[in-house]
């Protein structure tokens, strides 16, 4: 690529806009709807610019300089690597840091762990812990440093949500008057509260829909209703987020069977048919094939679960940039 073709992409990417304010991202709730659309705004830049099939690997000197570590508790794939592929296209310097490996096995805190790391010049903290909560005990005790919530026990995962409002967007246009249900392990799902407040504030109808054992009628109390039939709602909805069902967050096995579950709310052949002709399916990974979704509906036509996967670069690639670059 022509250094000058470089260099006008930097050049797109060099103010940051006046409109973003925040140090950290720790989660949705209380983010505007400006802020979330300047946020999906630049992850579509991104997209465009950087991580389309001719520019798979170009690179952005925006963050050049700048040590970004991933403070990671629990394991992932997607998150993890994209957070990485993210800093590295911006021309970070990306640490993996592994807790098995660590101090934190001799008995040092969270907090002191950042702290030292800290402590060596780091600019960025990308933190997936089991505990909720524990990014924002971080970036409380950090000063001049940013963190980013990869997933905060049954909390928020603010980025996942953000990439799936990104490929909602890229499919209908606009968020704003869909009707957005969201399927499955409500309960444990970090990334349904996330979705519920991106959704909500961006004017999104939203329906929680599974179990009684996975969804409480107290959902209602966040502005969205509350179905136990996945046939009931078929005709009526524009986008279907099919949740995984979490057992490592589970403490009794909250339906009687998996073939049940499967009957009663898997997304298949036979209830894609009574769905919307322009239906979009998506989740946010892993995947358990036969359970949540059949391999028809998860490889067919009216999936973006692959495309979601390249969007979460894309929007960990912008949220790095506003956190980093304002702070």
């Amino acid at each position: 690529m022509p250094v000058s073709e470089r260099n006008t992409v930097s050049e797109r990417f060099q103010e940051v806009p006046s409109r973003w304010k925040r140090q950290h991202l720790l989660g949705l709730e209380g983010l505007s709807a400006e802020e979330l659309t300047l946020l999906l705004d630049y992850a579509q830049s991104f997209r465009d610019e950087i991580l389309t099939a001719e520019g798979t690997n170009r690179k952005i000197p925006l963050l050049g300089g700048k040590a970004i570590v991933n403070l990671f508790f629990e394991n992932s794939t997607r998150t993890r690597t994209s957070f990485s592929l993210a800093g590295r296209r911006l021309g970070a310097d990306v640490i993996e840091f592994s807790a098995g490996t660590s101090s934190l096995s001799k008995g040092e805190t969270i907090i002191d762990t950042a702290r030292n790391i800290q402590a060596m010049g780091v600019d960025a903290f990308v933190i997936r812990h089991n505990c909720p909560g524990a990014p924002q005990l971080v970036a409380g005790a950090l000063d001049g440093c940013s963190v980013l919530n990869a997933g905060d026990g049954t909390h928020e995962h603010p980025t996942q949500a953000l990439l799936d409002m990104l490929t909602i967007r890229q499919r209908f246009g606009r968020i704003e008057g869909l009707t957005v249900a969201l399927v499955g392990d409500i309960a444990h799902s970090r990334v349904a509260r996330s979705n519920i407040r991106g959704l909500k504030t961006l004017g999104a109808n939203v329906i929680v829909c599974g179990p009684s054992t996975l969804v409480a009628s107290q959902w209602e109390e966040l502005g969205v209703e509350v179905s136990y039939s996945l046939d009931a709602i078929l005709p009526r909805v524009n986008v279907f987020n099919l949740l995984r069902i979490q057992f490592e967050r589970q403490v009794v096995r909250p339906f009687p069977s998996i073939r049940e579950y499967a009957y009663l709310y898997a997304m298949n052949a036979r209830r894609l048919a009574r769905c919307r002709d322009d239906v979009l399916i998506i989740a946010p990974g892993p995947i358990n094939r036969g359970v949540e979704i059949t391999p028809d509906v998860a490889d067919g036509s009216h999936s973006a679960i692959i495309d979601q996967v390249t969007n979460g670069v894309a929007v960990r690639m912008a949220a790095l940039w506003l956190c980093l670059s304002r702070r």
